[in-house]
């Protein structure tokens, strides 16, 4: 690698005589713009170890009082040590003057949730109008395995530069997407560095008004990583092959005697059954209640260490998982991905970022498991690995010997099958048409249910209850419940049964006297619905988390001889259609006999990515539950 030594990065600074920037005309309206953003990071070594030095200058015009009152802290994305060779910060106000800020400026913030330390610049004197200017140089270990680089992001940019340099006897493999072009090549034989260079002007803002959508699935992002090292001879570097051998090899050790016997001792009392997922649920229940997980715990020599222990990082935890399938017999294959919605894995650009989330999968179930996640239970996973490709990591027999292979497939997200959420309703003017009793019995599914069931084991019977009185104040406009109980809470219940709200209550506030009739909001009782709004031209497709479906069934008790003017606003037929079949819809529909009306309303999505051209169709199927939930009937005599 080159010497670091003359690194001219270590001589950037910003110009002292700082000026107003004026900012383009295109960009007057807008809260917030990126002036002007210069990452530079040189690969070299110095005293013969590999270092990166990474540069960061940016400059941001404010242009709303959200803008400075987000700006009033500029967090700093590093910890303050001897890495840090440059941190600078300045303000530029419209008046010209500059306000710089030094080292007592620094302040600390303190997450008591997640346990971590922040520090910051405090921003004093921040007015509409100005240009923070913002500069840091860091010293750090290369990143030579797999790198995203954002050329957009949250806010508009006006100009911005990413130049990588390295020894010219390194060759760097590089994918630009979305539109953005190809890095430029320059070859500096003085000093026998390559230069790659990346330029960017009016980017486009990518924000959070447009719902349900993958935004780095669309911004133009440039990729790269270490190819090969032509003075070593190493070529196809960080590949996927060498990965999942290595990986395999890691987790499928001889064992000792100890290791075996702990193994069947951790064993000897689990739960057994002939059903395949219930048995790994068995497993994964056990052993997410054994172990406490973490990061940052050191590593374990044996397995009995481990369970002795009682808690493990990542690889010991493997270890544990794949000994105890092997024990039981159960075919397993280690997947490795990445979060769809942060770097999405390309199976044509093969980079250890792409291998930064794990998973276990089952071939006889087709099934997928979490090892790492506390609260989840098979068949539920993160939907964010889901809808993705994955490393998987097979064994393979040679000579007798067994090895790991990787083949790229892709990860199925549980379906309507299992986050499927069912409503019975049951509504009784009967025995008095001002103030019905309301029965509801609410069923969740899959993910749906997650939200609610491993609460129960994490809180006191009084925050619990508490709870219970938010989940249902949703689907009611009274808080005070005649009766209020749940079913299948619980850890236990995961993956396995769906949570379960039994909720009466009184309806007279849903009721309001009109002359001589009454007007009842029949439709909130299906619970408050998001209503889809898009002021300007949609630019993405739409991406949801998983699919889910909705089964809903509403029973209308009334009085003999009662009359209901509207009953047909309950018929509702809306659909969306990929590849000319049905995949999201709301459909709804009565029956009136007797003095019954039961309301039939089922609503699905059934995959997770909707072409921007049905965006509209999408739409009105979203819409369609919130004009459902706002249907008044009209009861009179």
């Amino acid at each position: 690698m080159s010497n670091a030594q003359d690194s001219a990065l270590k001589k950037y600074d910003w110009d002292e005589k700082a000026a107003y920037i004026n900012v383009p005309e295109q960009y007057k309206n807008e809260k917030e713009v990126i002036l002007e953003r210069n990452t530079k990071v040189q690969i070299a070594t110095e005293q013969n170890k590999g270092v990166q030095y990474y540069l960061f200058h940016e400059k941001t015009f404010l242009n709303s009082d959200d803008a400075v009152e987000r700006n009033n802290k500029i967090y700093l994305p590093f910890r303050l040590d001897e890495s840090v060779l440059l941190n600078k910060a300045r303000v530029i106000l419209k008046n010209g003057k500059t306000v710089t800020l030094n080292a007592g400026d620094i302040k600390e913030e303190v997450d008591e949730e997640r346990g971590m330390k922040y520090n910051y610049f405090a921003v004093n004197g921040l007015e509409k109008g100005a240009v923070i200017e913002r500069i840091f140089l860091l010293s750090e270990s290369p990143e030579l395995n797999g790198k995203t680089v954002h050329m957009q992001g949250e806010y508009p940019i006006v100009k911005n530069t990413f130049e990588l340099s390295f020894p010219s006897h390194l060759t760097f493999k590089t994918k630009s997407y979305n539109g953005l072009a190809e890095a430029a090549r320059e070859e500096k034989t003085d000093t026998k560095t390559t230069i790659l260079t990346l330029k960017g002007e009016n980017l486009s803002a990518f924000d959070d008004s447009e719902r349900y959508s993958n935004q780095n699935s669309a911004m133009k992002l440039f990729r790269y990583k270490l190819d090969s090292n032509l003075a070593s001879g190493a070529k196809n570097m960080y590949n996927f092959k060498e990965f999942a051998t290595n990986v395999y090899d890691r987790l499928h050790p001889e064992y000792s005697k100890k290791e075996l016997k702990a193994i069947d001792d951790f064993c000897k009392d689990m739960p057994k059954s002939t059903n395949p997922q219930e048995q790994i649920w068995n497993i994964e229940n056990k052993l997410k209640k054994t172990i406490n997980y973490s990061r940052y715990i050191d590593d374990q020599k044996e397995i009995q260490d481990i369970l002795k222990s009682r808690q493990a990082n990542q690889v010991d935890l493997l270890r544990v998982y794949v000994a105890v399938f092997s024990k039981m017999d159960i075919e397993n294959q280690l997947v490795m991905t990445s979060n769809r919605y942060k770097v999405p894995f390309d199976k044509e650009f093969e980079s250890y970022e792409n291998l930064s989330e794990l998973l276990f999968y089952f071939p006889s179930i087709k099934k997928f498991l979490t090892p790492t996640e506390v609260e989840y239970r098979i068949p539920l996973f993160p939907a964010e690995l889901a809808s993705n490709n994955g490393l998987f990591i097979k064994s393979r027999s040679f000579g007798g010997m067994n090895t790991g292979i990787g083949e790229i497939n892709f990860i199925e997200v549980p379906g309507t099958d299992i986050t499927h959420d069912v409503m019975e309703i049951t509504i009784d003017f009967s025995k008095d048409i001002s103030n019905p009793i309301i029965t509801d019995r609410i069923s969740f599914g899959g993910y749906s249910a997650m939200n609610f069931q491993p609460v129960k084991d994490f809180s006191s019977a009084e925050d619990y209850k508490t709870l219970l009185k938010e989940i249902a104040k949703n689907y009611t406009v009274d808080t005070q419940y005649k009766t209020l109980t749940a079913e299948n809470d619980g850890t236990e219940f995961i993956g396995k049964k769906p949570f379960v709200l039994n909720v009466t209550f009184e309806g007279k506030d849903l009721v309001k006297k009109a002359g001589e009739s009454y007007l009842f909001s029949a439709g909130q009782v299906i619970g408050r619905q998001m209503e889809l709004y898009q002021e300007t031209k949609r630019l993405m497709p739409v991406e949801i988390d998983y699919p889910h479906s909705y089964t809903r069934t509403i029973k209308i008790i009334t009085p003999k001889g009662t009359v209901i003017k509207n009953l047909e606003k309950f018929n509702m037929d809306y659909k969306a259609l990929v590849n000319g079949k049905t995949e999201a819809a709301f459909t709804s529909k009565f029956e009136l006999k007797d003095n019954i009306i039961t309301v039939d309303n089922i609503e699905y999505y059934n995959v997770i990515h909707y072409p921007l051209s049905i965006f509209e169709e999408y739409r009105s199927v979203i819409n369609a539950a919130a004009d459902f939930n706002k249907i008044v009937l009209i009861l009179g005599k």
